[in-house]
């Protein structure tokens, strides 16, 4: 198969919206040999629009995560090699920019030597100890009171550590039922999440996620896990209806769902400040103030999945700082290490950890951890980072380079092929669409996303295609000229990507 084909039906495969585009895409394949020749006119695509490695690694022996089998089988994997800054370099040397800092989690960039540093040192000190029957090591101590200081929004009063921010969210659902089972609230067990919503990969955290394609074949979600509106304004708001009146309508339906499930079978609401691998969708005015509201009135815990969002990468220390978000339990993970090591965390507010200190003593044990919760290493990096962010004041130099991120992408929304371009921070979705509308999808067969995704790997820069929508979250330390390089590539990606929807509507006359 054609190589620029596989590579652009390799990122739609997997990120296709829902299953039924899942399975048209697949269907499509049979179209491959006229859509290589319509590809073939462009020799220099052909010849760079991926710097594989000469080694043959299709068939590889790694199950490989969100991907398709037949990716691994018929395409080369882009093999990334070395990092340095906002760069990434693949096994034949080519450099690309990673608009997506990894999988939005290397805030610092790819060579931070106090990071380096920090691991090294604490792996000759000591490179491993638990934390289980009240043992546990000096780095882990000092990373949860660091936490604990840092985070504002609302008082918290313990740090439970985890290796990602799958098992944080994970972690939420079982603290939030045993502090359920100690108040003698048996029934009160249901979680709510929002359509769209990312919380995790894991059978919990899945459920969690508001996305069909994590759902397939798992049989999840599971059946105490409730998901309500997704708050996109540009696609879902009534005619006439303005953010703040669509906001009350969200609102007024989270209140109808507690009622219609029993308040009293409710147990706690989860979040993403701004969702994450959804889209890249910001909340609409007054949305969290009202949200709040409704589940102050039944008595509904507020969990805020702060995993992508913390740190600075919406301009603010937490994206609760952003949006007035007062939760009773936060989960995070990426940026507090830079991604340098594995790790993620649960903070505990003091009115739950009081219960399950309780509790706990009551039957002897808190029945719950992992083995590399709190691991000395991955808490020594974590410290570091956080040092960083604040000696550098990377909030401060979020904020400066944000806007000439922002408004540089966002010139180009006229364009006939874009539906919305949405973000705030460094983060920022965009979402292709016919006629500029929210209800004139591309066929999902066209890849018109995987195309400019395909084009942008061309060019030298990496993002997030998910159906025909891309995201990009670009290291903290990125600096304004590679801010106007990822513009320029994005410009050079987005008229080809138009040539290439011109060309293919002319096809489907």
């Amino acid at each position: 198969m054609h190589r620029l084909l596989q590579l652009t039906l390799r990122q739609a495969g997997s990120y296709v919206k829902d299953v039924k585009a899942s399975q048209c895409l697949q269907k499509s394949l049979v179209q491959a040999s006229i859509l290589a020749k319509s590809y073939s006119t462009d020799a220099s695509l052909q010849k760079d629009i991926s710097s594989t490695d000469d080694r043959d690694f299709k068939g590889h022996d790694m199950l490989a995560p969100f991907t398709a089998g037949w990716q691994t089988t018929d395409v080369n994997p882009l093999v990334i090699e070395k990092s340095e800054g906002s760069y990434v370099y693949d096994t034949n040397g080519k450099k690309y920019l990673d608009s997506l800092a990894g999988l939005w989690c290397t805030a610092l960039g790819g060579n931070e030597p106090r990071l380096i540093e920090a691991a090294t040192k604490q792996l000759n000190i000591l490179p491993f100890y638990h934390s289980f029957w009240n043992r546990t090591t000096k780095p882990s101590l000092d990373l949860a009171t660091e936490l604990l200081e840092m985070f504002t929004a609302s008082k918290m009063a313990k740090a439970f550590f985890t290796n990602s921010g799958s098992e944080a969210n994970d972690t939420q659902v079982k603290l939030v039922w045993y502090y359920n089972n100690a108040l003698g609230r048996p029934n009160k067990k249901k979680f709510i999440a929002r359509s769209k919503s990312y919380h995790g990969s894991t059978l919990i955290s899945a459920s969690l996620s508001g996305l069909p394609a994590l759902h397939n074949k798992f049989d999840l979600p599971a059946p105490f896990v409730l998901h309500a509106d997704c708050p996109h304004y540009w696609r879902f708001h009534l005619p006439g209806e303005s953010e703040e009146e669509f906001s009350t309508r969200l609102a007024n339906n989270l209140e109808n769902l507690i009622l219609k499930e029993g308040p009293e079978t409710i147990a706690a609401f989860i979040a993403e400040p701004v969702m994450g691998a959804g889209g890249v969708i910001p909340p609409p005015a007054t949305y969290f103030d009202k949200i709040q509201a409704v589940l102050k009135k039944y008595d509904i815990l507020f969990i805020a999945d702060e995993v992508i969002c913390a740190f600075g990468r919406l301009g603010t220390m937490f994206g609760c700082d952003k949006y007035g978000i007062k939760p009773d339990l936060v989960s995070l993970a990426k940026a507090l290490s830079s991604a340098y090591m594995p790790i993620g965390a649960v903070l505990v507010s003091p009115e739950i950890y009081d219960v399950i200190h309780s509790q706990s003593n009551v039957l002897g044990v808190f029945s719950h951890g992992f083995t590399y919760s709190g691991h000395p290493v991955a808490c020594a990096v974590a410290l570091e980072a956080i040092k960083i962010y604040k000696e550098r004041n990377i909030i401060e130099q979020v904020n400066k380079v944000a806007p000439k991120f922002q408004e540089g992408v966002k010139a180009f929304s006229s364009s006939p092929i874009i539906g919305e371009i949405r973000g705030t921070g460094l983060i920022l979705g965009t979402e292709f669409t016919d006629n500029k509308s929210p209800n004139d999808p591309f066929p999902p067969e066209w890849g018109v996303g995987a195309y400019f995704g395909a084009q942008c790997e061309k060019h030298g820069m990496l993002v997030r295609v998910a159906g025909d929508n891309i995201m990009m979250s670009p290291p903290f330390i990125i600096t304004p000229q590679e801010v106007d390089q990822l513009i320029d590539i994005y410009g050079k990606a987005l008229k080809a990507t138009e040539e290439r929807v011109a060309e293919l509507k002319s096809q489907h006359k």
